[in-house]
């Protein structure tokens, strides 16, 4: 096991990351319901397409972060503060260099793509153009930002995000407010607020970072030789992340250019659900991620590896407890939540749950190669393997028309995927498929599988009560928690949980 700070690290870094995110869940619950039937559907709908073309850029950002992460978490392992001061804004450099490029590319193609293929009525072009503007400016503004938001995360100061998302969702309850009260344009009005609450947050992000670390003061700093180094190691993230873009935001132009913003708007809800679900699991690997850069950086690839599988097996359980209640009872929760639910809400919703299972097991593999810095053919597999979704799911639309596809290729694209980050971190950093078979996916199969058992003797009516989903739900929870217990996690595993749990009960 990982020596006792490191555990004690993780563990309260968790904790405070669930804070929040229990706080954030309840408060996004209540105003994602107030906007959806303050906006209705097609508003809701446009919202979701117009901003997700803007996102269509992200692979930029999205390929330096992962190259901000890894520096910075080096250097500090290597205790060079001038190293790290060096990285810092070398980084923050390029990611202007970065926001530049993207307002180039979104104020000419973006903009051209919104204005004449999205399928919108003519009649909200205005609106649709205040929301691009308004999604653009929010975008370049988290561009700026990741190299602060890098040092936070690899100094594993969690607790500055769970302050600054208690502010954004008080904020997100005053926008629900205006939105109710103005009888303007509430498109507009909407895009504009949900910008403002961004500006605050990332500035509250970089001043925190200005107030705690010294390497965060801009100074200018070039080295031809380093800036290479980054770019060439954020080169080939760069087409990996082109990839996950085509998959996730392809998928919602695809929606919309065979079947329109209702559509749109029922996509938009199953990613909200997702993120907000997500948080289960992101919160526990943000704590594990900077642990993983930072044993492979120290040389303890066994330490490292350890923490890989423990994370995987760990992060599919914690999401497993949440989703299997939810896929269960999905129309019952839609109706409760919701109200006016878009079409095919509830089976996007339970293939997006679906599809999350399986990515949260290869989050802690793509850490790993991360880590190793030797990317340049895991991208380039990887990548090529994940864009395929978009033109498969292309061809396959034209022949059956049916939006459920987009969902089908894309979990199977993902198992190809998982098992092809098996084989390259066999190679990069030695990992033992057998063992990870049987250590991890063995175990997530079978609770899995007695899940799936269970659920076929209960009764399944779209009629239930309040009572009925309290019973089926906790019975569910107890059933997936005594198997999981018992058959996902090993002896040793048990004993720490147990120590654990017998610790807090004395200090209670």
């Amino acid at each position: 096991m990982l020596n006792t700070i490191n555990n004690k690290r993780i563990v309260k870094n968790t904790f405070i990351l669930y804070i929040r995110m229990f706080f954030t869940l309840g408060v996004s619950l209540y105003t994602s319901r107030v906007v959806l039937n303050t906006l209705g559907v097609e508003d809701y709908g446009v919202y979701s397409i117009v901003g997700g073309i803007v996102t269509l850029f992200s692979f930029f950002n999205g390929a330096m972060t992962s190259v901000t992460q890894r520096y910075i978490a080096i250097d500090l392992v290597e205790n060079d503060l001038f190293k790290l001061t060096n990285t810092f804004n070398a980084t923050l450099n390029i990611h202007f260099g970065i926001a530049i490029l993207v307002l180039i590319l979104a104020e000419s193609i973006g903009f051209w793509f919104v204005n004449n293929k999205l399928n919108v009525p003519l009649d909200r072009m205005v609106a649709v153009n205040w929301v691009y503007q308004f999604s653009v400016f929010t975008f370049l503004m988290g561009i700026i930002q990741v190299p602060y938001d890098a040092l936070i995360f690899a100094r594993e100061k969690m607790d500055i995000y769970a302050y600054m998302a208690i502010i954004e969702v008080i904020l997100k309850l005053i926008i629900v407010y205006f939105l109710v009260v103005f009888t303007d344009d509430k498109l507009i009005l909407y895009a504009g607020l949900m910008f403002l609450v961004s500006f605050i947050v990332r500035l509250g992000h970089k001043q925190y970072c200005k107030l705690h670390f010294e390497e965060s003061k801009y100074r200018f700093y070039f080295d031809k030789s380093f800036y290479k180094e980054l770019l060439s190691y954020s080169g080939w993230s760069l087409f990996g992340n082109i990839a996950s873009v085509a998959r996730g935001q392809g998928s919602n132009i695809l929606l919309n250019l065979f079947f329109g913003t209702v559509l749109n708007a029922a996509y938009g809800i199953s990613l909200q659900v997702q993120s907000a679900l997500q948080g289960f699991v992101l919160n526990f690997q943000m704590a594990v991620n900077p642990q993983i850069f930072k044993q492979y950086a120290a040389g303890n690839k066994d330490e490292c590896l350890k923490l890989i599988f423990q994370s995987a097996k760990f992060s599919y359980f914690l999401l497993f407890l949440i989703t299997t209640p939810i896929i269960f009872n999905i129309d019952f929760i839609l109706e409760f939540w919701l109200k006016n639910t878009p079409k095919y809400t509830a089976v996007f919703v339970n293939f997006s749950l679906l599809n999350m299972l399986i990515d949260c097991i290869s989050g802690p593999l793509m850490i790993g190669a991360q880590a190793t810095g030797n990317i340049k053919w895991y991208q380039i597999i990887l990548g090529t393997i994940i864009f395929m979704c978009m033109p498969i799911s292309y061809f396959l639309l034209t022949k059956y028309n049916d939006p459920k596809i987009i969902f089908f290729v894309i979990i199977a694209i993902n198992a190809v995927s998982l098992l092809g980050r098996l084989l390259f971190l066999k190679k990069m950093i030695g990992l033992d498929i057998k063992s990870f078979v049987l250590t991890v996916l063995s175990r997530i199969i079978i609770v899995t599988g007695i899940f799936v058992i269970t659920i076929y003797f209960i009764d399944i009516s779209t009629e239930i009560s309040y009572l009925d989903f309290f019973l089926k739900s906790i019975s569910l929870t107890i059933i997936n928690l005594i198997s999981i217990f018992s058959i996902g996690l090993n002896k040793n595993e048990r004993n720490i949980i147990t120590t654990l749990l017998k610790k807090k009960l004395k200090l209670s």
